[in-house]
């Protein structure tokens, strides 16, 4: 394993043993909303924080790039950017739903090159290096190979927002017309590890951040997934709005 993701891994359970102490004492957690349907808590910032020392104590140079506010800009000689949501599913999070994540991505020269997802209830920890192959608690992983949406199970992220609701509602109306299952768990980059894990066939999400995505869509990609976005090209990361499916559907 790469000294880099193992750093980022080492940030991310330090982060997730936090954030698990507070999900055991939910009287400690202050939740605010940020916008429509859009939380923060308290222990949000407080693992952002954790993940971000962690990494700028081992890399001073790189660039750092947190939901929450954490910004570091890069000295002229990196050309690495890491970025970081320390609750992916702040909502399941705050209402003790166990559906949420820690998501690390470091990139090179705007090139996804490590993710790192850990769900801090199960002690799931998704990771990949780019070229190297994704890993599930150190068993590597594929996508599923299912060839029809026929029976398969399919999952989105970021449909929550009325203005996008109507166009959302015809694609899942679509997709169980065809015979497909679907769901909606509330936290984007579980849902892509699960695509990557062969537990789901195929997801699609709309305008998330980077950091919601970033990890996830490393890890798929390593997992032999295909990803982009909803016109068939490559601006997934920049756009927010992604497909994504094993290569046989």
């Amino acid at each position: 394993m790469e000294p880099m993701i193992n750093i980022a891994l080492r940030a991310a359970r330090e982060a997730a043993r936090h954030i698990v102490r507070a999900y055991d004492r939910p009287d400690l957690v202050k939740t605010t909303e940020k916008g429509t349907n859009d939380f923060v808590t308290n222990v949000d910032r407080e693992a952002e924080q954790i993940i971000s020392d962690s990494i700028r104590k081992t890399f001073p140079s790189h660039a750092i790039t947190g939901e929450e506010g954490a910004k570091t800009e890069a000295t002229r000689d990196s050309d690495y950017h890491w970025v970081i949501d320390p609750i992916d599913g702040t909502t399941n999070f705050s209402r003790q739903i166990p559906h949420f994540c820690v998501s690390v991505a470091c990139m090179e020269l705007g090139k996804l090159k490590h993710g790192v997802i850990i769900n801090p209830i199960t002690q799931e920890e998704f990771i990949a290096s780019r070229g190297r192959g994704a890993q599930l608690n150190g068993r590597k992983i594929r996508v599923s190979n299912r060839e029809k949406p026929e029976g398969g199970l399919f999952a989105s992220a970021g449909s929550y927002r009325h203005d996008r609701f109507e166009g959302h509602s015809k694609t899942v109306a679509a997709l169980v017309n065809a015979g497909g299952n679907y769901r909606e768990p509330g936290s984007a980059a579980l849902e892509l590890a699960a695509l990557a894990a062969g537990r789901i066939d195929g997801v699609w999400m709309h305008n998330l951040a980077l950091w919601d995505i970033a990890a996830g869509c490393l890890i798929v990609q390593e997992a032999g997934g295909l990803i982009g976005d909803f016109e068939g090209g490559l601006t997934h990361l920049k756009s927010g709005n992604l497909v994504a499916a094993n290569p046989r559907l």
